[in-house]
This record gives structure tokens, C-alpha cells and sequence, in this order.
């Protein structure tokens, strides 16, 4: 049977601070006791920028970033069993990457109509898996490997 996937974009975003600091965003869920990094689906007609901004702005109060780089492939993984279950028709999500920096004038406000997110705070990159848990972990593995490569982590 052939796998259906929902099309995706998530953000690592980088606090104002960067390039002299880096410090990524991580929002712990609201559902469920598992740290990540924003994302969402990607709307008919809607090119994977226009959703960036649009989920930023639902997930964490703002679009007020400056968008660095975007991961060239699109990643895939599958859902575990339960969240399969939710998300049904989709097996699993294929995911745009992109790697943003919030704006010094961005006010972050977890406070939005449908709340996704109940935390959030700055980790370093060694950080990041300490929190990240979830089967997410593979995938963020391999994004923050590619923008290490590209020099901008």
C-alpha cells in the first residue's frame, strides 16, 4: 500500500542574537509532553514560504523573521501508530526546512487562537536533544547536520 504524506514546513529559528550566538527555539506541544520545533501543514495553493510565515504567526504570535536558508530536499517520516490514527489519510508528513532568525522587534506570544505550544525557550545546538525526544529526532538530526555543513550553525 502506498504511504500518503501531508505536506509540511517547519522553522529552526534562531533568536535575534545570531550569527554571534546560536540559540534555537524549541516550544514544548500543549497535547502532548514533547518539545519540537514549530511547524505545519501547508495550505491548497499556498507556496511553502507563504505557510512558514502563516504558522509562525498561529503557532508562535509572530512572522517577523528574516528567512537565512532553506534545506533543498524535502524530508520525510512517518507518524507513529497513535498520531497516525489523528492524522488520518496521512501515514506521515514530507517536510520544507527553513532556517529563520527572529527579528530584535519579533514578541513571541504562545497566547494565539488554537495555543499549540504551552513553553518555549532558547537551547544551544548541543541542547536541542535533550529535549527532543520524540521520532521527530532523526529527521532534526539531519536538518541541523546540512545547515552545520552550509556554515551557518
Amino acid at each position: 500500500m502506498l504511504k500518503k504524506y501531508r505536506p509540511n514546513v517547519a522553522a529552526i529559528i534562531l533568536s535575534p542574537k545570531y550569527p554571534e550566538k546560536v540559540e534555537i527555539l524549541i516550544a514544548k506541544r500543549t497535547d502532548i509532553d514533547a518539545w519540537q520545533f514549530p511547524q505545519g501543514g501547508i495550505d491548497e495553493g499556498e507556496s511553502p514560504r507563504e505557510a512558514l510565515l502563516r504558522e509562525l504567526k498561529e503557532e508562535i504570535g509572530t512572522d517577523e523573521v528574516e528567512i537565512i536558508s532553506e534545506m533543498p530536499e524535502w524530508l520525510k517520516y512517518d507518524f507513529p501508530k497513535k498520531i497516525a490514527e489523528k492524522m488520518y489519510p496521512f501515514d506521515g508528513q514530507t517536510q520544507k526546512y527553513f532556517l529563520v532568525r527572529l527579528k530584535p522587534s519579533a514578541k513571541i506570544n504562545l497566547n494565539t487562537e488554537v495555543p499549540e505550544f504551552k513553553e518555549y525557550k532558547f537551547v544551544s545546538l548541543n541542547d536541542v536533544f535533550k529535549y527532543v525526544k520524540s521520532f521527530k529526532r532523526p529527521v532534526y538530526k539531519t536538518v541541523i547536520d546540512y545547515f552545520k555543513k552550509q556554515g551557518y550553525l
